[in-house]
């Protein structure tokens, strides 16, 4: 069920309406990442001399210069976990987008969805992302005491948090909160493999761009598929 859900959500990838969530996507996170490495150059430049001398050595101009080209890798490794609030954000405020593509062309019976208001959701987004940056860094911990371990308690942990995410926001589109949290409740252990298949590829850099879309949108059949028939058909 994940893994048609996904690969139906692959096949919409060329509809307009997620190509344009793509390049807004892609100019968000773009922006994100020139933003953390223009703020590593300027501390750089902040902390290093132009210039100092070593004994022995000499003059030595170059160490800033190499840090500034160090700083992109490190950027490409740093997406990989700005990625996780990112996909959060994206499914804040292009959720009502995705959804409506994929409910248009796969499931066209069912009655108007209650709109998720741009606002609103990016307020629900802000407010998770709050528990995601508090639940990471007390996971960095682990990651620490664990480091072979580090990738999965990543994709765990994650996982349970986009998984739930994703699925109360979708959710709410076509029920009330108490619905919506019934829902999350019947059908957990799938919300969190599917969680988890959403949160493994936002570690592959460039790859991670794709997933917010993916993600919103693999939930959005898993929940049709997981609550068939509790919503009625739309009148002729």
């Amino acid at each position: 069920m994940i893994f048609d859900s996904f690969l139906k959500a692959l096949g919409q990838l060329t509809d307009r309406r997620f190509l344009g969530v793509l390049m807004a996507g892609i100019g968000l996170t773009l922006a994100l990442l020139a933003g953390f490495y223009a703020g590593f150059v300027l501390l750089i430049g902040w902390l290093l001399p132009d210039s100092f001398s070593l004994p022995w050595i000499g003059e030595i101009t170059w160490v800033d210069n190499a840090l500034t080209w160090a700083g992109v890798p490190l950027m490409l490794v740093l997406s990989i976990f700005l990625m996780v609030p990112v996909a959060s954000a994206f499914m804040g405020i292009f959720l009502e987008t995705i959804a409506d593509a994929v409910e248009k062309r796969h499931y066209p019976s069912l009655p108007k969805a209650r709109s998720v208001g741009i606002l609103e959701g990016l307020l629900d987004a802000l407010k998770f992302l709050g528990v995601l940056i508090a639940v990471n860094l007390v996971a960095l911990v682990v990651y620490l005491l664990v480091a072979p371990l580090a990738p999965f308690v990543f994709w765990v942990v994650n996982g349970i948090l986009l998984g739930r995410e994703y699925a109360q926001l979708v959710a709410l589109r076509r029920l009330d909160a108490a619905g919506a949290a019934a829902f999350r409740r019947r059908h957990r252990p799938t919300i969190f493999a599917a969680g988890v298949l959403m949160t493994v590829p936002l570690t592959i850099p460039v790859v991670n761009i794709l997933v917010p879309i993916l993600g919103a949108a693999t939930f959005t059949h898993l929940f049709h598929r997981l609550n068939s028939g509790s919503i009625p058909a739309r009148s002729a």
